[in-house]
């Protein structure tokens, strides 16, 4: 089938970009000091599930490996279905340096059992004067992007621009808008 693939020009879905989630954490400061942006203690990761025995199988892994991460960083975490049919991986602790770190344990596990195009996206909660900010993490484009909820399923369009503009030299930030989808109903 790979060989078709080469023939054909069929590459198949983007593999998931890793890397780049580091990057939240050496932002961290610019995102306290220039923003005012307070972590929020949350973060949480998106994925299609799948029926195969293999992907079962990764699960239990995937939870196995999260039950030692959380011992060892005094977290928290849940597993949970959104009303979309995705699965959530919900974090939390206080040290965004934990959150980014297990989220980037999770992400890799997935990828490594051959699953990495099912990875939707993570979301890094902060919190700005008590209302929600979100960094998105587009796994197939290896971009952040900022996501502003406000009431009634509209979203703050004005504050997310400033955002970018102030952390796009510190993140690797999605340069088309119109990939900057809004993620409702966030269990992070």
């Amino acid at each position: 089938m790979n060989l078709l693939r080469v023939l054909f020009g069929r590459n198949g879905p983007p593999k998931a970009k890793l890397d780049a989630l580091f990057a939240l954490s050496t932002a961290s400061i610019s995102l306290s000091t220039q923003l005012e942006l307070r972590a929020g203690g949350k973060a949480g990761i998106a994925f299609r599930p799948a029926e195969a025995s293999q992907f079962q199988e990764m699960k239990r892994e995937m939870e196995g490996l999260l039950a030692l991460s959380v011992k060892e960083t005094n977290s928290l975490y849940t597993i949970q279905q959104d009303n979309y049919g995705y699965t959530w991986v919900v974090l939390e602790d206080e040290q965004l340096e934990d959150l980014v770190a297990t989220v980037h344990i999770v992400s890799t596990t997935v990828q490594e059992h051959g699953y990495g195009t099912l990875l939707l996206a993570a979301a890094f909660r902060f919190e700005d004067e008590g209302k929600p900010v979100y960094w998105i993490y587009n796994y197939k484009r290896g971009s952040f992007y900022p996501f502003v909820p406000l009431e009634n399923r509209r979203r703050d369009n004005p504050h997310e621009l400033r955002l970018k503009a102030v952390m796009e030299s510190e993140l690797p930030i999605e340069p088309n808008l119109e990939q900057w989808y809004a993620l409702w109903d966030l269990p992070v």
